[in-house]
């Protein structure tokens, strides 16, 4: 006959029952330094062959060897970013960060195909400022011709053509006796 009151028995296995449930909880470390903002939808685009944390680590480097002054690097999570910089000089700088002069880059690097990564660059200013609005929701991305975009654009082509990759800016053409599959335009 059952009462209410489970017996020792019951009790045991619901206790076993909850320590691979504990064991795994406590296993998970669900934090990332990884922003929660995602990239303009007009952020560069390149496909790199080499690890996520290659990936960062190149761009960083290369960006640090053009005189772009990177902030913060995180190879581990795939990102990097600078503060609010000056475009004409390139130092960063305690300017409102207002109008296309004051510039900032973010980087997002994510697992593409096997052995490649998705390498995403923007390069954006705040038009305006409007207190009511949050600060992300007001950038845009510099126009092409940006002194500054010109520089990254540049960058990233030439990681592309190191590792193997592709980037947005290089230009495909379909093949003339075939509708399928692409080549790139030899110059």
């Amino acid at each position: 006959m059952r009462t209410g009151i489970p017996c020792r028995r019951e009790r045991s296995q619901g206790r076993r029952a909850t320590i691979p449930f504990l064991l795994l909880v406590a296993a998970c470390y669900p934090t990332t330094t990884r922003p929660a903002t995602l990239p303009l939808p007009s952020a560069s685009v390149s496909e790199w062959e080499l690890s996520v944390r290659e990936a960062t680590q190149e761009l960083a480097l290369a960006l640090d060897a053009d005189s772009i002054p990177v902030r913060r690097t995180e190879p581990g999570d795939g990102w990097l970013e600078t503060g609010w910089f000056d475009a004409a000089t390139l130092r960063p700088t305690q300017r409102r960060p207002l109008g296309d002069g004051i510039v900032r880059l973010r980087a997002w690097i994510d697992p593409g195909k096997p052995n490649y990564s998705s390498v995403t660059v923007e390069t954006v200013y705040r038009p305006f400022d409007d207190p009511s609005r949050e600060s992300r929701a007001l950038e845009q991305v510099v126009v092409a011709n940006h002194p500054v975009a010109l520089r990254v654009n540049r960058i990233l082509a030439a990681l592309s053509k190191k590792f193997g990759g592709h980037s947005d800016d290089d230009e495909m053409v379909a093949p003339p006796d075939s509708a399928v599959g692409l080549k790139r335009k030899k110059p």
